[in-house]
């Protein structure tokens, strides 16, 4: 369960950097050679999500949830936005769903 949390956790990173990073040449006025990355990141995204063991919808269901605790992460510590009490619960009843679904992979 460990790895494949943990792979959800790099499959959340590369799809918030593909697409914070043309938000940043858009709205922040960064280099448009940021493209590059950011294009590099959302095919390792695609790929690492064809590495997991079970059904796409499932895949795509559980990765929903840690994408949303990933990204709430990456507003706390890279936007440096502080969360309010409702970000944290969201993000705990989220996780209690994806666990409840990582479970069910092995019935």
């Amino acid at each position: 369960m460990f790895k494949i949390t943990g792979l959800f956790i790099v499959t959340a990173l590369c799809e918030i950097i593909g697409c914070f990073l043309p938000y940043l040449w858009l709205r922040k006025g960064a280099p448009v050679w940021l493209l590059i990355p950011a294009a590099a990141s959302l095919m390792l995204f695609a790929w690492f999500l064809t590495l997991h063991p079970e059904a796409s919808g499932r895949v795509y269901a559980a990765y929903g949830g840690i994408y949303i605790a990933t990204a709430l992460i990456w507003l706390r510590f890279i936007e440096g936005i502080k969360l309010s009490q409702y970000d944290w619960l969201g993000a705990i009843i989220i996780l209690i769903g994806v666990l409840v679904i990582l479970i069910g992979w092995k019935n």
